[in-house]
Parts: C-alpha cells; sequence; structure tokens
C-alpha cells in the first residue's frame, strides 16, 4: 500500500491507572510498575554514589601526601568516574525498558530483583579494581556483572514481549511487535557485548579494557555520530513506519523527567548522608581520652574537632545547595532530552566526590601547603558539579520551546533570576580557587565559612534580582506616558489605553 500512514503515537510517562484498572489488574496477578522503579531508583543512585568510599576511605597522612600518593588518588577518581557513568548508563537503560514495559507480574518483579542483586555487587568490583590496579581479577568481574545485568534485561525483555498485555498500549497494539522485540534486544545487548570483550582482554592486555568500557558510557552519542556521517554520505531517508523513536540514541529525544529528578534526588540524599556518616565515625571522642587528656570534659575533647565540623556544615550547605539549584532548574523544564540527561550524569558525577572534598578539607588542616592544595581540590569539584547544571541550563535554552517553560525561556519573568542563581555556585568556586593563589594565610576554616555564606548570597541573589527588574519595570512606566502623549495628540478622539 503506498499511502500516507498514520504514525503511532509517543509513548508517554506511565500515569496513575483509575481504581477500577488497578483491582482488575491485582486479581490477575499483573501491577503497575511505580512502587518497583522508585525502589531501582533509589538503589541505582545509593550504588553509584557509594563508589566513592573507597576513594575517600584511603589511609593518607599529612606527611604522605607526596606525588606518588596524589597519582593513587587521581587513578581511584577515574576509575569511580568512570564506573559512576557506566553504572547511569545501566540506570538509563532501566529507564528505556520500562517505558515500553507498562506493567510487571511476579516473574518480571523477580527478575528486576535479579538485575539490582548485580548491580548492588559493582561496588565490591569497584573496590578490587582501585586496591589492586595492576590485577585484572577486579575488572573482570565488573564486566562478568555488567554482561549479566544485561542478560537479565533481554530476559525481561523476552518475557515481557512473550506476554503482550505487560507491554505499553502501544507495542501491545501494533503490527510490527516482532521488529520491536529485535530493536530493543539490539540495544540492550550492545554494551554487554563490548564488556564481554573488555572482559577477554582483561585478561592479558587490561588497559584495553578501560578504553573498551569507557566506550559503553559514549556509545550512544558515537552511535549519532556514525548515523549523522550515514546521512551525509548517503543522504536523509525516510524513517521506516515500524521506527521506534522513544527507544533509541537520538540525543533529542526525551527522557523521563520523573524518574531523572528521583535519581538526581537520591544521589544528593546518599551524598549528604555519608557526610554525616563520616562525622559520627571520626568525631566521636573516645571516652578514655576525654578522662585522662581532657580531665572529663566532654565539651573540651568536642572542641578539638571543631574544624571537622565546620567542614561538614560547609560541605552539607554545598550539597543542600547544589540540590537547590538543580529542583530549580528542573522545576522550569518540561522535557529533559539525552543530552541533558548526560550533562545530568556528569553533574552528580561530581556531587559524589563531594565526600572527597570534605576528607580532604578536614584532613590536611594542619599543613598549610597541603591546606590550599586541598581547598583547590574541593573547589574544582564543586566547580565541575555547578558548571554542568548550567550545561543542562545553556543546553535547554537552544530548544526551549520544547524543553523550557515559558516563564523561564529567553525574556520570562524568571530567566534572568535562573541564570544569576546557576551561575553563583561557578563564580563562588573559582574566586575561591583563585583566593588561594593570591593569599597566602588563605585557608580550610575560610573556605568553609564562605561555603556557609553562599546561602545568603542567594537571598542577596533573590534581592538583587528583583530590584532590578523592580527599576525596569519602573523606567518602562516612566517612558510609557510620553509615548501615550504622542499617540493622543495624534488621534485625540481615541479613548484612553488603560
Amino acid at each position: 500500500m503506498s499511502g500516507p500512514q498514520t504514525p503511532e503515537p509517543a509513548l508517554g510517562i506511565q500515569g496513575d491507572a483509575p481504581t477500577g484498572a488497578r483491582d482488575e489488574d491485582a486479581a490477575d496477578g499483573i501491577q503497575h510498575s511505580h512502587r518497583m522503579l522508585s525502589f531501582s531508583d533509589a538503589l541505582l543512585s545509593i550504588i553509584a554514589t557509594v563508589m566513592i568510599l573507597p576513594v575517600t576511605h584511603t589511609e593518607i597522612s599529612p606527611e604522605q601526601f607526596d606525588k606518588s600518593i596524589q597519582k593513587l588518588l587521581a587513578t581511584r577518581i577515574a576509575v569511580y568516574l568512570m564506573t559512576f557513568l557506566i553504572v547511569t548508563v545501566a540506570w538509563a537503560a532501566h529507564t528505556r525498558l520500562f517505558q515500553v514495559v507498562g506493567k510487571i507480574d511476579d516473574t518480571l518483579a523477580l527478575l528486576n530483583l535479579a538485575c539490582m542483586m548485580t548491580i548492588t555487587f559493582l561496588p565490591f568490583t569497584f573496590s578490587l579494581m582501585v586496591t589492586f590496579p595492576e590485577v585484572p581479577l577486579g575488572i573482570f568481574l565488573f564486566c562478568m556483572c555488567v554482561i549479566t545485568i544485561g542478560a537479565v534485561q533481554a530476559l525481561i525483555v523476552v518475557y515481557a514481549f512473550h506476554f503482550p498485555h505487560l507491554l505499553n498500549p502501544q507495542i501491545e497494539s501494533s503490527v510490527h511487535r516482532a521488529l520491536y522485540r529485535q530493536h530493543i534486544l539490539g540495544i540492550v545487548l550492545r554494551g554487554p557485548a563490548l564488556c564481554f570483550v573488555a572482559a577477554g582482554f582483561s585478561l592479558f592486555f587490561y588497559p584495553l579494557s578501560y578504553l573498551l568500557m569507557a566506550t559503553v558510557i559514549f556509545l550512544p552519542y558515537v552511535s549519532k555520530v556514525s548515523s549523522w556521517c550515514k546521512g551525509r554520505l548517503v543522504g536523509p531517508q525516510e524513517p521506516p513506519a515500524h521506527s521506534m523513536e522513544f527507544f533509541t540514541f537520538d540525543l533529542h529525544e526525551p527522557l523521563s523527567k520523573e524518574r531523572v529528578e528521583a535519581f538526581s534526588d537520591g544521589v544528593y540524599a546518599i551524598v549528604a548522608t555519608l557526610l554525616i556518616l563520616d562525622i559520627c565515625e571520626d568525631n566521636v571522642p573516645d571516652p578514655r581520652d576525654v578522662k585522662e587528656k581532657f580531665h572529663g570534659s566532654l565539651v573540651a575533647a568536642l572542641s578539638v574537632y571543631g574544624p571537622h565540623f565546620l567542614a561538614y556544615f560547609g560541605s552539607f550547605a554545598t550539597v543542600g545547595l547544589l540540590w537547590f539549584a538543580h529542583h530549580s532548574l528542573f522545576l522550569h523544564i518540561r522535557k529533559a532530552t539525552q543530552s541533558m540527561g548526560l550533562l545530568n550524569t556528569l553533574s552528580l558525577a561530581f556531587v559524589g566526590g563531594l565526600p572527597l572534598a570534605y576528607q580532604q578539607t578536614s584532613a590536611f588542616a594542619r599543613q598549610p601547603h597541603d591546606e590550599l592544595e586541598s581547598v583547590r581540590v574541593s573547589c574544582a569539584i564543586i566547580f565541575l558539579a555547578s558548571i554542568f547544571q548550567f550545561a543542562i541550563w545553556t543546553t535547554a535554552l537552544l530548544h526551549e520551546g520544547e524543553t523550557l517553560q515559558p516563564s523561564a525561556r529567553f525574556g520570562g519573568r524568571e530567566h534572568a533570576f535562573m541564570f544569576a542563581k546557576l551561575a553563583l555556585y561557578p563564580c563562588a568556586s573559582l574566586l575561591a580557587f583563585a583566593s588561594t593563589c593570591f593569599l597566602s594565610r588563605f585557608s580550610t576554616a575560610i573556605f568553609h565559612l564562605m561555603q556557609i555564606a553562599v546561602p545568603f548570597a542567594f537571598l542577596l541573589l533573590r534581592l538583587l534580582v528583583r530590584l532590578g527588574l523592580a527599576l525596569l519595570c519602573a523606567m518602562r512606566g516612566l517612558a510609557q506616558p510620553a509615548t501615550q502623549a504622542e499617540e493622543d495628540a495624534h488621534a485625540p478622539l481615541l479613548p484612553a489605553a488603560c
């Protein structure tokens, strides 16, 4: 048939089903997947974040802080970033998968638990990788975990397509269901296939394994570039009638905004929790020391840990305000594209490094040179976490008609304030970094006081933006009467425009 074909509607986010439909599904042993997805998002965000613990708990004394230790820390941070991004790739695949699978039964719930159990083993393999970087066993086990995750997700796809009533209604009623299944399986198994090759290379040439694992992270963007090159060479082609635009690697393809927010909130919450765990673990005085060294005075014993508590409050303020900026940003975002999702992932990866920044600034308080170095590391982490938030904003502005609420677009009432709010932390971290270069007496105490002062900067920023907008409105109001007077002179019989 050569007539025009009606495109199938795009998939939306799974909403709440009517009560009657939920009761019927429950009677048939079918459940909606919302609670399982919330559990999975929370678990994945925890797994992605706790992998910073082997880095933050590296035993280093100030006297040890030489070039070899710096190299060790840099290697561990690089491996942490790579594994964090791979976990987020698994989360993105999970998000895509459950845009296709609309409902679950007991078998799918158990398969998802098997997938989550395998993901929870990733921190252990990561600890092996950073503790024994030259032994291939850690990276081999990591690759085997990723392969197992992909295999379980493939089983979920096969099972859901075998029982079409579990699928999204669009796919369930489509005549191209078999092609959809083949397409989804091909995408789900790409990353595990690369990790299978990486596991093989880890046995005799493990550096290449890291390169292949990094390719897994950027596979969507490599696929997009190859498609662009093919289009340039062959020319644009009409998409087939059975194309699945919601399960591709298109950079402008929408993600589930709700799941992006849930995953991000989980990362911020776990980072804040890791900070208080460090306080409870390292800064509670020993009862024997309180009795012998401080003559039974707990207040005197706690005063020794004053810099550590200052570091905690400053670090928590930074985590909280970065979450506040993230919350404000996604409040104005209507649709999150895949490129915005990558930038969000990079921002969260450096947010996950904030416990390392806390450890650094609280551990080297007595060594002036190392103190400045630790402040610079903290400034770099905060700058990268905040600048990627700003990059999300600028990427959204490139397609503001689709991605942003009207009030946040160019000329909107919230545009100027959002721009200033997202630019505040990059500017503040750059200022603190520059201060370590020009002020010899700059210390971690000053740095943490600056962190605590930033909330007041947010309030002052709000006041200044409101004041500036009020002045602009006042100036516009003064200009309008003169314009109105000229119009009245030319058309005296017209009624007033008020």
